[in-house]
């Protein structure tokens, strides 16, 4: 256990040890301080009589009761959050005022909730769809929140569509079905009608959708921001959060029977993995550029449904974000934090972006009738750590007790408090930008270029991630009834490139149509841009480590102990995690008879828990695990997922019985006994296990082996 680990235990046993203590002390109360004796009988007229209304206690617990609920968010209601701090690397004075970036040494607490989108809080976790990245930070300035996704672009460019769009991809409303999905026709109708929306389905039918945890998930502000420092020089920003372990997917196979065995799979990570010690760790990204390069692109920066290629304006690691302690109470805090992109502290400030000025409007709106009023700033988990003094009163929930006589502004008989701060003293003075124009409803043709980036996005992935996109396309296509809306997705998709559409539309029954004009505008010639971005591909993300992975050891009696114990250190000292597998829970015998406690029984665990399987040396023991099917499954499936195998000695045969393709489990290499096929590591000799651990580690680092021929598989 690491030191880390030893004081959190220490830390609850203490806490414990402090409740048994004064366990006599705390009696059952009523919200008013009443003790109580009794809790399990309402109060009577005679043991069968009527029950009276005088009854207090029963009126306030059932009270209580009937209004725990409050309204699930319409969007982002299934979440998980962490505690955590951030520091920036040095001081950011040049380009921005912001307290919180000024001082390496200064930690700023910080609340993060991630989330999916479509679903409700019940659904599952593994759904495809946009993830939430949503982090408050608390500065002595106030409370900034930076309220973003994984992916960096958006649907729509105009907020005045929001309505339409979360009404398309929420479940339909004759029905209520599909649950956190868009594979139905009001999505993809929608989708098909609004051609500046191409793009963002492109994400959304990536790997990018299936993250393997919000440990291994990119996060974006989306839009273009200022950052504005203290001689009033603006520069333009976008935000970016990079995750130290990489970003990194689950395959579709996986999130669907993710979603039956463990749909709480994506909060259980983050939570264990806070417990455990492996705290999250993710850098603060920003791409800065002057505002003279404000129309140095051939897409409108204020468009929300484009990225900056990372060619173009590099992204500039400026601090870290660690999440090192889960919530107490998960409605007190990650369900009633709240968060708004118009919360921003001097030093930030906003662009004509129209999409992000109608969200300026929408999440405060929110707030008021899912938290009750216009209090909700002081529910503990959205508190400003900074001061707060106004002349706000009253409203549902008040909490603040005002003991001055003033309420207004300007004043005397409060000595003039709270009085105007200065800019000096961080008093917050938004940008002054100049605009003459007139006051229209339309929008810029800079923003009509619908199909170019989707092109740059299709051309900067992996071969692998294409043919996941196009198998994703075939099944959120092929739930759509409509004909006519499955070919106009496909003659979408034939602007962004003719292959793509041609693939897609074999696997969906339509044809690409022929008489299909391209929708919007070229974008202009002559302007910076790029033909593929390499920070677009996961293939391309950190695989440098094993820390917090976590490897399945399949076992049963008869097992080489000495293999499983040299393994287990091997992983562990690379700071993965290791959990035997066996047919039953309690102790399994090694062939010397030692004893090895069991982790994890095989009916209660999937391959899909699992970043890599390892299968130790052990006639008998193997022998065990031939006779079962689920078992050779286990292999088989993790074979298919594209993960990590490594087998010694005899734990090879289990590997010979396993219906995998073309797997080559013979010849030499210059290790000798040593064969690496795929990500399919085995060794004869036990002579070999060094060489052996260290090609495995290598091979659980790479995350996944696509060049496999894994469609073969039947698992």
């Amino acid at each position: 256990m690491s030191d880390q680990s030893q004081l959190n235990e220490n830390s609850k046993k203490q806490s414990l040890d402090t409740v048994r203590e004064n366990a006599e002390k705390q009696y059952l109360t009523t919200n008013q301080g009443v003790r109580i004796p009794h809790t399990d009988d309402s109060l009577k007229a005679g043991e069968r009589g009527p029950t009276l209304l005088e009854d207090f206690h029963l009126r306030e617990k059932i009270m209580h009761f009937d209004h725990e609920r409050i309204p699930e968010r319409v969007v982002h209601a299934r979440g998980a959050g962490a505690y955590g701090y951030f520091q920036v690397y040095e001081s950011m004075a040049e380009y921005t005022r912001a307290s919180f970036l000024q001082n390496p040494a200064e930690k700023t607490p910080v609340f993060v909730r991630f989330s999916t989108v479509v679903g409700s809080r019940g659904s599952a976790d593994t759904v495809r769809d946009v993830r939430g990245f949503a982090t408050k930070f608390y500065t002595s300035d106030g409370v900034f929140d930076l309220v973003g996704n994984n992916f960096p672009i958006f649907f729509i460019q105009d907020a005045i569509k929001f309505p339409d769009l979360v009404h398309a991809v929420k479940p339909e409303p004759d029905n209520e079905m599909p649950q956190a999905a868009t594979a139905h026709d009001t999505a993809w109708d929608f989708f098909s009608l609004l051609p500046e929306a191409t793009h963002m389905t492109m994400w959304l039918l990536s790997d990018r959708a299936l993250p393997r945890s919000f440990r291994m998930m990119e996060g974006f502000g989306v839009h273009t921001f200022r950052f504005i420092n203290a001689q009033g020089r603006a520069r333009f920003v976008k935000f970016h959060w990079k995750p130290a372990l990489g970003a990194h997917s689950m395959t579709w196979d996986e999130t669907q029977k993710m979603a039956g065995q463990d749909p709480d799979w994506l909060r259980r990570d983050l939570w264990e993995a806070i417990e455990m010690g492996d705290y999250p760790e993710y850098e603060l990204g920003v791409q800065l550029f002057e505002e003279s390069d404000e129309f140095a692109f051939p897409f409108d920066i204020l468009d929300a449904t484009k990225i900056i290629p990372e060619e173009l304006v590099p992204v500039r690691r400026i601090g870290k974000l660690t999440l090192n302690r889960n919530p107490d109470n998960f409605f007190a805090e990650t369900e009633q934090v709240a968060f708004h992109p118009g919360h921003v502290v001097s030093g930030i400030d906003f662009t004509n972006d129209p999409l992000l000025q109608g969200r300026l409007f929408s999440y405060l709106d929110t707030q008021l009738i899912r938290l009750g009023g216009p209090n909700f700033a002081e529910i503990p988990v959205n508190r400003p750590l900074a001061p707060v003094h106004n002349n706000q009163r009253d409203g549902y929930m008040r909490q603040t007790i005002n003991t001055e006589k003033a309420s207004y502004f300007p004043n005397s008989l409060s000595q003039g408090c709270p009085m105007l701060a200065p800019e000096s003293a961080h008093g917050y003075v938004h940008y002054s930008e100049k605009i003459n124009a007139p006051t229209v409803r339309t929008r810029s043709d800079s923003f009509k270029d619908y199909f170019s980036q989707a092109t740059l996005f299709w051309k900067s992935l992996s071969p692998a991630e294409q043919d996941h996109l196009v198998a994703a396309a075939h099944f959120e296509l092929g739930k759509v009834e409509s004909r006519a809306i499955r070919e106009r997705m496909v003659g979408l998709y034939a602007h962004v490139d003719h292959d793509l559409a041609r693939r897609i539309a074999e696997g969906i029954g339509v044809n690409i149509p022929q008489d299909n004009p391209r929708p919007g505008v070229l974008p202009p010639q002559g302007r910076r841009s790029v033909e593929r971005s390499a920070a677009l591909s996961l293939e391309n993300s950190a695989k440098n480590s094993i820390k917090s992975r976590r490897i399945a050891i399949l076992a049963a009696d008869g097992v080489d102990e000495g293999t499983i114990q040299n393994i287990k250190k091997a992983l562990e000292e690379r700071g993965a995690h290791t959990t035997l597998i066996a047919p039953r829970l309690g102790t399994i015998k090694g062939k010397s008879g030692q004893e090895l406690a069991v982790d994890q029984s095989s009916p209660t665990t999937s391959s899909i828990m699992y970043d890599a399987v390892f299968i130790p040396n052990g006639q008998q023991g193997i022998d065990q695990l031939l006779k079962q099917g689920s078992a050779r499954h286990f292999v088989a499936e993790a074979y298919k997922h594209g993960k990590a195998i490594a087998a010694i000695g005899e734990g090879i045969e289990l590997l010979k019985q396993v219906d995998i393709p073309n797997l080559s489990l013979s010849g030499t290499s210059s290790n000798g006994t040593l064969v690496n096929a795929a990500g399919v590591i085995t060794a004869q000799k036990t002579s070999d296990f060094q060489a052996l651990a260290e090609q495995f580690a290598q091979a659980i680092a790479q995350h996944r082996h696509w060049t496999r021929q894994e469609e073969l598989v039947p698992a």
